[in-house]
This record gives structure tokens, sequence and C-alpha cells, in this order.
């Protein structure tokens, strides 16, 4: 039985990477395993495009969960440096939503879109049988710009300097605690906890904030596989070797009673809300007072230097492959 998430790189490099349609110039960075984005060069400019599935989970409250769902969608062309200007979106609803409900979720995508400076230019909405909560659609999200303001996800350099904002397992935490705490035998007080980590999941603004600081060198946002994950993809891309503290990592109160309650390792889990930034040692100070200036926790937990792979406490680590926490929200849901 195939694994929950995405597929892995053996199965890209095996299946799809070979057939990407039509040879064509102008595509600086396309298909790439762990890379957020894709570049197209149009009339010399940067085109930054990056497309993910929308997951609306009604527990959240409808209007919550859009913006929580769009900012993950965001949040990948963030990561170039870039503002998100344009999005494409196409919901594919399941036969119960009620008007009232995606009404609500139009507006909280409006709200949160509207606040970006992020414009809706085309679409698709419909329902249809066989659609269920919590993928209800996808969506493609662009920028434009120069290409010298681009962050690339290879360009970390031996020398730079390795910061993580917010922590491993935020999300991971913050949508398990909501959806299944009163089914955890944990304290009130630490599912309380755990459910306030799903409010440090604003990558968007945290990565505009870490370029702007910078110069940086390169961005990666911890999605599936955690920040081991995401370590692990800057690491091969930028064909450096990645040396890590982990106890210098931010560490959000609630993640680690969840994750050890729930046997899953924080720095392996879907982590939206933690950036992984390198920037050269000069710069990288005033990067982590930025996002210390807008309320996000951040800190400085290694270096970038010759060779290949990610050591962590002096120990090299290879790539999670599977999100465990995947497992526990199949095992919560039945």
């Amino acid at each position: 039985m195939p694994e929950y998430g995405k597929v892995d790189s053996d199965f890209l490099e095996r299946v799809v990477y070979p057939r990407l349609g039509a040879d064509r110039e102008g595509i600086r960075i396309g298909p790439t395993h762990g890379v957020d984005f894709g570049v197209v060069e149009v009339g010399g400019k940067a085109l930054v495009v990056a497309t993910d599935p929308l997951s609306v989970l009604p527990q959240l409250g409808f209007e919550r969960a859009a913006r929580f769902a769009l900012d993950i969608v965001l949040a990948d062309v963030a990561v170039s440096g870039l503002d998100p200007q344009y999005l494409s979106i196409s919901f594919t609803l399941p036969p119960e939503m009620t008007d009232e409900e995606f009404e609500r979720v139009w507006k909280g995508i409006d709200t949160e879109a509207t606040d970006l400076g992020t414009s809706v230019v085309t679409g698709h909405t419909a329902r249809y049988e066989g659609c269920a909560y919590p993928w209800i659609g996808g969506a493609t999200a662009f920028a434009t710009g120069e290409f010298e303001e681009l962050v690339r996800p290879d360009g970390a350099r031996a020398g730079d300097d390795v910061i993580v904002s917010t922590g491993p397992g935020v999300e991971a935490v913050g949508l398990l605690t909501t959806l299944f705490g009163d089914r955890m035998n944990l304290s009130e007080e630490v599912v309380e906890t755990g459910q306030e980590r799903l409010t440090e999941t604003d990558t968007v603004r945290d990565a505009l904030t870490a370029a702007a600081a910078g110069p940086v060198t390169a961005m990666h946002d911890a999605t599936e596989c955690g920040l081991q994950g995401a370590l692990c993809e800057m690491a091969a891309g930028s064909e450096t070797r990645f040396e890590i503290e982990r106890e210098r990592a931010p560490l959000r109160p609630g993640v680690a009673d969840v994750c050890t309650f729930l046997d899953v390792d924080p720095w392996q889990v879907t982590s939206s809300g933690t950036l992984v930034i390198t920037a050269p040692p000069a710069e990288s100070e005033r990067v982590v007072d930025a996002l210390d200036d807008r309320g996000t926790t951040a800190a400085i937990i290694g270096r970038v230097a010759e060779g290949t792979g990610v050591l962590l406490d002096g120990e090299e680590v290879s790539h999670p492959d599977v999100d465990p926490s995947w497992a526990v929200y199949a095992e919560y849901a039945e």
C-alpha cells in the first residue's frame, strides 16, 4: 500500500521528471524534489510559480481554515523573496458543503489575500461527487520580479549561518491537538498550549521579512517531513553540508509534550510556519532581529560547510521520506 503524503524522490526521478512535456526555453528552475517553486524568464524578469492543494478543515472554522490553507499556498512563492502577487484557485467542493459555508471560506481567502496584496486572477468552483474534506481543491501562486531579487532554494554557500524561525513541529502539534485534543490523554493545559501553536504558521510574512532584512542566500519552509526534511533538501540542492546543533533551535511550548505523547520526532513532522534560512554571518543576526521584531522566534542553529548531507549534533541524518504525522492523523480520523 502506498504511503501517505508526498511521493518520494526516487518515484519522481523515475516516473515524473523524465516526462515534463515540451522542452521550452526560459525555464530557469523546473520541478525539483524539495524545491518550493519554479521560475520562468519572461521579458527579462523572473516569474515565480508554485502550486499546492487546498486543505480546509471545518473544525478550525471555515474562515480561519481558509486563511491557513491560503498561507500554505502563498508561502511557496514567498520563500523566493518576492511578494505573492497573483493567485489562480480551483475548488472541487464536497456535495455536503453549503453555499453559506463556502461563502465563509471565500471571505477568509479574500481577507488574507487583500492584506498580503495578492489578486485572484482566475479560478474554478464546483461541487463533485467523491470530493471530501479536507482536500477541496488546489491553487497556484505567482510573483514577478528582478532576478537579482530572487532567493534561490539552492543558494546556500559554505560559510553561511543556518537560521530557523519558530522551531520544529508547530503545524503538526497545532492541528492534531485542535482536531483530536479531546481524545488525547494529556492535561487540558498541554492541549490548549498545543492548540496555540496553530497561530504561529504565518510563513508568508516571515519569509518576506527575512528577505527584506538580508540579503539571505536561501529559504525553505519546513512542511512535510518537517525541519529535518527541509535541512536535507536544502543541503542536497546546494551540494553543501549543514552542521546543526539541535539544542540551539527554538522549541515552542507544548511541542515536546505532544510529540512525546504521540511518539513522533518533532523534527520530522510537518511544520508550516517554520522557515530554514541561510545567510552570511554578517547578515544573519539582522535577519534574526527582524523576525524577532515581528514577534517570531528565530535562532542561528548551525552553519553551512563544504561537503554533503546534514549533521545533527555531529551525527549524519537522512531525509525522513515519510512524515509520521500522516499516520497519526489517519489513526485519529478513523
